[in-house]
C-alpha cells in the first residue's frame, strides 16, 4: 500500500500562492495515475486536478484553470499543486491521492473513487 504524506499548506492572504508537495512511498508511483481533492467544511471532497503517470496528461477543475498548476517528478516520488491568484473560496482541506489501478488509464481522473491511497491532508486557509 502506497502512502502519502501532503506538506505546504498555510495561511496566505487572497492573490498570494502556496506550493503543496505529496510525497508517496513505494516503488509504483510512477505507474499511476495522481490526483489533488480539497474539502471545505461543510461540503463534500471535490476533485481540483489530476496528471496522467508520465505527466503528460494534467486535468483540472473549472475554477482553478490558469492558476493552479499539477506536475510531478517520478524520479522523487511527488506530486506538486502550484497554487497561484489564490482566493478565499480555496480555503480548505488539501489531499493528494493515487488512483486504484493503471487498467483505466485517465478515466474517471475527477471521481474519488478512482483513487484508493489518500494522504492525511493539508490545511489551506486564504484570507481575504
Amino acid at each position: 500500500q502506497v502512502q502519502l504524506v501532503e506538506s505546504g499548506g498555510g495561511l496566505v492572504q487572497a492573490g498570494g500562492s502556496l506550493r503543496l508537495s505529496c510525497a508517496a512511498s513505494g516503488r509504483t508511483f510512477s505507474k499511476y495515475l495522481m490526483g489533488w481533492f480539497r474539502q471545505a467544511p461543510g461540503k463534500e471532497r471535490e476533485f481540483v486536478a489530476a496528471i496522467s503517470w508520465s505527466g503528460g496528461n494534467t486535468y483540472y477543475e473549472d475554477s482553478v484553470k490558469g492558476r493552479f498548476t499539477i506536475s510531478r517528478d517520478n524520479a522523487k516520488n511527488t506530486v506538486y499543486l502550484q497554487m497561484n491568484i489564490l482566493k478565499p473560496e480555496d480555503t480548505a482541506v488539501y489531499y493528494c491521492a493515487k488512483a486504484r489501478s493503471t487498467y483505466w488509464g485517465d478515466s474517471f481522473y475527477d471521481t474519488p473513487s478512482t483513487y484508493d491511497s489518500w494522504g492525511q491532508g493539508t490545511q489551506v486557509t486564504v484570507s481575504s
